[in-house]
């Protein structure tokens, strides 16, 4: 992770801050290329440890095991979408434009941004891709997002449900629109790559540009 964009998350994701020291940095760089590679399924500490000539104590003193390790991944991940978000429209005066560039990155956001090196934007992409529902289906769901480890996702959806409002004032669901949006762009490229009989997006050299136009018409369809 480039140390000028340091994305503070919920403290109850980890044991100690991976941010805050070279082998923590590490470990999250690392854990993303592993999980990419391999899935969560077969990921385990010990092969993490292995790849970075490092134990699986040390890593423990971290996160204290690999559901949180990709609870981290995915918050981070809806956390540096924020940023790109703020980043890319707060010039931007008309919600209604403001919006279609929103739609822009979530349709854009698996590609990798340099300047973040060495955390591959592209590899976490993939992973929030296939292993982000994983995140909250689980048993102790309740008990997770009393503990706040949900966060970045619902300010994700907060702050673009402001521009719908802004858009819409008399519009009645905006969270429920754009989590709708944001999870249609993510299982929408898992179709395309996998199951592909579920969507239209096929076409590697349209698919972007096909998945921004479902999202467009899905929510300014809505919106009028």
């Amino acid at each position: 992770m480039n140390p000028l964009l340091r994305i503070d998350l919920n403290e109850r994701l980890y044991l100690r801050d991976p941010q805050d020291t070279v082998l923590g940095r590490r470990l999250v760089a690392e854990s993303v290329k592993l999980i990419d590679e391999i899935g969560l399924e077969q990921f385990t500490f010990k092969k993490l440890a292995l790849r970075m000539e490092s134990t699986e104590a040390s890593l423990y003193r971290y996160f204290e095991n690999k559901h949180r390790l990709l609870v981290y991944l995915v918050s981070w991940y809806w956390a540096w979408l924020r940023y790109q978000i703020r980043f890319h429209t707060h010039n931007v005066p008309d919600a209604a434009q403001r919006l279609r560039l929103i739609l822009g990155i979530f349709t854009r956001a698996h590609h990798d941004d340099p300047s973040t090196t060495p955390l591959d934007e592209a590899a976490l992409y993939r992973i929030v891709v296939n292993e982000a529902s994983k995140v909250y289906l689980t048993h102790d769901v309740d008990e997770d997002n009393q503990a706040g480890l949900f966060r970045e996702y619902k300010r994700l959806v907060a702050e673009v449900a402001a521009v719908v409002t802004e858009l819409a004032p008399a519009y009645p669901f905006p969270r429920a629109l754009v989590s709708t949006l944001v999870e249609a762009a993510r299982k929408q490229h898992f179709f395309a790559r996998h199951l592909p009989g579920l969507t239209d997006a096929q076409n590697p050299d349209s698919q972007e540009q096909d998945l921004y136009r479902f999202l467009e018409s899905l929510a300014f369809g809505a919106l009028r």
